[in-house]
C-alpha cells in the first residue's frame, strides 16, 4: 500500500505557480480573515505568511481565538480568506469555485476532528466508516473493503473492524477516524485538537501514529493543538498570536524508533526563532516582554557585535 500511495501522490496538480518557492507545498501569502456578526468585526488572521514543505509534520499552537483553527479550515477548503492568497500544491485556492473546492476537499485533504461524532457515523462499523469516503470513487466493492481493511491495519485497528464506535474507547475511535481521513489517499492530513478529548497516555499513542504515517507515507501533516508537550514532538512548531505567526520551533532530533514511532528522546532539542513578516516586523511574546521587564509600547533597539538588542525605554 505504501508504494501505491506514493505513486498516487506524485502528480496531484495540473498547474504550477512558478513564482512560488520550489520546495513549498503549502504557501500562505498575507492571509486575512474577518468575521462579521451584527455590528462587530473580528479579524481572525492579520496578514499571515507561512510556507510548509511537502512531507513536513507541523504543529500549530496558540491561545483560544489566536486564529489557528481558522488557518486550518482555510487550508482544508472549508473557509476562504477575506484577503491574501493560499496555495496548496501550486494551486491557488483563493480563486476556486465551489465545485473545484468540493473536489479539493475530497481528493487532496483529510480531516481528523477532536470530537468523534464529527469523524464517524455511529450506525456504521469501523470498516464501513472507512469505506464511506470511497463510495463515489471508481472501484468495486471488494476493492473498497480490501483498502479499508488495509487502512485499519495501518492504524492498528484491524481487530476492531466489525465494531461500532460506541463499543470503542476514545483513543480507538480517533485511530479509526485517522483511517477514514486517509481513505481517499490525501496529500495533506489536517487534525484539529485530535488528542483534546483523551488522556495523556492515549494522546501520546495517537501522536506516535501521526509520526508513523508521516514517515512511512510521506504525508504532509498539520496538527492544531493547545498542548505544548504534544506540539514539541512535531518536526516544527508554529506559534500563532493575534492572527499572525510570532515564533517557530525546529526539532533537532531524528526519529529512530520502530513501527509505532518510538524515538530516542535523549538529547532531543529545539531551536526557537522569531518570525519576521514581509514588512520586517517581529512579534515579541508576552513571556519575553515580561522577562525583559518591558511594559511600554516603546523600546530601544541597538546593534551590538552583529546582534540586535532590545531594551526598555
Amino acid at each position: 500500500m505504501k508504494k501505491k500511495w506514493r505513486e498516487n501522490q506524485t502528480n496531484t496538480t495540473d498547474e504550477t505557480e512558478h513564482s512560488l518557492p520550489a520546495d513549498a507545498w503549502i504557501v500562505c501569502d498575507g492571509l486575512v480573515k474577518i468575521y462579521q456578526s451584527d455590528q462587530l468585526k473580528v479579524m481572525a488572521l492579520q496578514g499571515l505568511d507561512l510556507e510548509i514543505k511537502r512531507g513536513e509534520m507541523v504543529a500549530i499552537i496558540g491561545k483560544s481565538g489566536s486564529g489557528k483553527s481558522t488557518l486550518l479550515n482555510m487550508i482544508g477548503g472549508l473557509e476562504k480568506p477575506t484577503a491574501g492568497r493560499l496555495y496548496v500544491g501550486g494551486r491557488d485556492l483563493s480563486g476556486f469555485q465551489e465545485k473545484e473546492m468540493v473536489q479539493y476537499r475530497k481528493n487532496t485533504v483529510g480531516f481528523v476532528w477532536q470530537k468523534s461524532a464529527r469523524n464517524l457515523f455511529w450506525y456504521m462499523t469501523a470498516v464501513e466508516n472507512v469505506e464511506a469516503p470511497m463510495y463515489f470513487a471508481p472501484g468495486k466493492k471488494k476493492e473498497r473493503r480490501r483498502r479499508a481493511l488495509d487502512l485499519l491495519e495501518e492504524v492498528g485497528m484491524l481487530e476492531h473492524a466489525d465494531k461500532f464506535p460506541a463499543q470503542l474507547s476514545g483513543g480507538e475511535q480517533q485511530r479509526i477516524a485517522i483511517a477514514v481521513a486517509l481513505a481517499n489517499q490525501p496529500s495533506v492530513l489536517l487534525a484539529d485538537e485530535p488528542t483534546g478529548a483523551v488522556d495523556s497516555k492515549t494522546a501520546d499513542k495517537i501522536f506516535r501514529l501521526f509520526q508513523k504515517l508521516n514517515r512511512e507515507l510521506g504525508l504532509t501533516i498539520l496538527i492544531v493543538t493547545h498542548d505544548m508537550a504534544t506540539a514539541d514532538k512535531a518536526g516544527r512548531t508554529i506559534m500563532i498570536s493575534d492572527g499572525k505567526i510570532s515564533t517557530e520551533k525546529i526539532r533537532k532530533t531524528e526519529y529512530q524508533g520502530a513501527a509505532w514511532g518510538e524515538e530516542a528522546l535523549a538529547g532531543a532539542s529545539h531551536e526557537e526563532y522569531a518570525v519576521l513578516d514581509k514588512a520586517r516586523r517581529v512579534q515579541l511574546s508576552e513571556e519575553a516582554l515580561e522577562q525583559a521587564g518591558i511594559n511600554s509600547n516603546r523600546v530601544r533597539i541597538d546593534v551590538m557585535d552583529g546582534r540586535i538588542v532590545i531594551t526598555r525605554e
